[in-house]
């Protein structure tokens, strides 16, 4: 609970001295493997089962992780673009120096895990199961999170900027400090937990809503 979140924008991901593009298009994913420096272009991955995959200073584009159960994963230093992680379940994973960008995460599941400085940008991140999740340093930027869970997740180190959050939930949540501007917060659940929350004044009006509901106020025009 005194945990302090660290303060600046997420540090960029490494990158590698070398990199190899894996050799098998279709590769198959083993317990306690790592994967170091490799790119996965245009690479089906998609219904594996593994625990405790290491991708170290990995490139993905147009790949796909699609279905995939992938217990404990980690990803450090990591670029993954226009791919699809939807349903992904990476329960307890770990996302450290990574930046994802126009990727297909509908339905993943990182319940439980640690997200740090991490940057999701114009990704659809939507129906998808935070809980208990910690964030450290992450932004998400004209991202889809419609829907998503956020429930006991640690959210105070996270930043949304021009996000979709109408339905998300979040139930319990950590989030003195965290911070929203230009988003749509239509339906989300949990606004009592949003004490220490920075928003931004344009966001305000679509709040007022939420939590006039949350007071069990009735907001319509009265009759004279």
């Amino acid at each position: 609970m005194g945990r302090r979140p660290r303060q600046g924008p997420p540090r960029p991901p490494a990158a590698p001295a070398d990199i190899q593009l894996a050799s098998d298009p279709q590769p198959d994913l083993e317990h306690e493997q790592t994967v170091e420096a490799a790119a996965y272009y245009d690479v089906d991955l998609t219904n594996r089962l593994a625990e405790r995959v290491e991708f170290f200073q990995c490139r993905f584009k147009k790949a796909t992780l699609a279905g995939s159960h992938l217990a404990k994963v980690r990803f450090t230093d990591c670029l993954v673009e226009t791919s699809d992680l939807s349903n992904l379940r990476a329960e307890k994973g770990t996302l450290e120096r990574v930046k994802l960008s126009d990727c297909r995460m509908t339905g993943l599941a990182w319940s439980d895990g640690l997200i740090s400085d991490a940057t999701f940008t114009d990704c659809k991140i939507d129906l998808t199961n935070w809980r208990f999740a910690r964030f450290d340093v992450v932004t998400f930027e004209d991202c889809n999170l419609s829907g998503a869970d956020f429930t006991d997740a640690d959210l105070r180190g996270a930043s949304f900027t021009g996000c979709d959050l109408s339905g998300a939930q979040f139930h319990n949540a950590k989030m003195a400090g965290t911070r929203f501007r230009t988003c749509e917060l239509e339906g989300v659940g949990g606004i009592a937990n949003w004490e220490g929350a920075i928003v931004h004044p344009d966001d305000l009006l679509g709040l007022s809503y939420v939590l006039a509901g949350a007071l069990g106020i009735v907001v319509r025009e009265t009759d004279r």
